[in-house]
C-alpha cells in the first residue's frame, strides 16, 4: 500500500513547517501580500491551516477553521491571486523536499477547491 498524502507530507510536523513557509511566502508575494498583511491573528491562521492540510490529507487532525466558502466571502479573489497562492505553496513544498508526484497531488487538490474560494 502506498504511502498516504498525510504521511508524504510529513504528517503534523512537516505540515507544519510547509505551513509557515507558505505564510511567509504569502507575506512576501506582492499579488497577495496586502491580503495576509490584513491577517489579525496570525497564529490562528497558521494552527487552522495545519489542521486544515491535516484533515485533509488523511491525518487525524479535526479541522476546526471556518469553510472555504465562509472564509473567503466577500474577498473577491480573481483567478491570477490563486496562482500566486498557489505558486507559494509549490515553493514551499519544493523548499521542504516534497517529491513531484506529491507536489502534483497538492496543486490538483487545491485547483479543484478554487469554485469554493474565486470570486465570492
Amino acid at each position: 500500500m502506498s504511502a498516504s498524502l498525510y504521511d508524504r507530507l510529513g504528517q503534523e510536523q512537516g505540515i507544519s513547517r510547509i505551513v509557515r513557509d507558505v505564510l511567509t511566502l504569502h507575506l512576501q508575494n506582492p499579488l497577495i501580500k496586502s491580503r495576509f498583511e490584513a491577517v489579525k491573528d496570525m497564529d490562528r491562521l497558521h494552527r487552522v491551516s495545519v489542521e486544515f492540510f491535516c484533515s485533509g490529507s488523511g491525518g487525524p487532525q479535526a479541522y476546526t477553521g471556518r469553510d472555504l466558502v465562509a472564509t473567503h466571502k466577500h474577498m473577491n479573489l480573481n483567478e491570477q491571486e490563486l496562482v500566486a497562492a498557489i505558486d507559494d505553496i509549490v515553493a514551499a513544498l519544493e523548499k521542504n523536499g516534497i517529491d513531484a508526484q506529491t507536489k502534483s497531488d497538492v496543486v490538483g487538490i487545491l485547483f479543484s477547491l478554487k469554485s469554493q474560494v474565486l470570486r465570492l
